[in-house]
């Protein structure tokens, strides 16, 4: 089955954070894989030039990233990449190149993708980084939703963000 993944980054990161955790990259690319049989794993994200380290090594444990260029505003960097991901899951789809879909992310921007998905039977399930980060949209598709936070499966791909002492 190809089975495909689109990963808001921003969203995990900062949703994950959110609740004291740092992403494990290399075990949350393994749980995708043992979990949903993700074959695809797209990374959806602003691109950083400081970054590209990090950018490597997710390629290399099998993350493929789309990048949007990042502005600067208010002295605060944005690079929101959700029409990338939308843009990237339909053309998936059209290609006929996905069976199934795992979305990342608590983004409402994805409703209308959801219904996409689930018109077209490929839709499994949302996997979202924490309760705070989940739109109304999405609670209200009445669709499979994943809390990443959930005590029984958190310790799977994160660990205690460590605060400087």
């Amino acid at each position: 089955m190809n089975n495909f993944a689109y990963i808001d980054g921003t969203n995990l990161y900062k949703g994950l954070q959110g609740v004291g955790r740092e992403l494990d990259y290399k075990k949350f690319r393994v749980w995708l894989l043992q979990k949903y049989r993700i074959k695809t794993a797209y990374i959806f994200m602003g691109y950083i030039a400081k970054q590209q380290q990090l950018y490597s090594y997710l390629e290399k444990i099998g993350f493929i990233l789309i990048f949007k260029e990042s502005i600067v505003c208010n002295g605060k960097v944005k690079g929101n990449a959700d029409s990338e991901l939308v843009l990237q899951s339909v053309r998936d789809v059209f290609e006929k190149e996905v069976d199934n879909v795992v979305l990342v992310s608590g983004d409402g921007d994805f409703s209308c993708l959801v219904d996409f998905l689930r018109e077209k039977k490929i839709f499994k399930t949302i996997l979202i980084p924490n309760k705070k980060y989940c739109s109304y949209l999405l609670k209200k598709k009445q669709c499979s939703l994943t809390f990443l936070e959930d005590p029984l499966i958190i310790n799977k791909y994160t660990k205690i963000k460590r605060t400087p002492s």
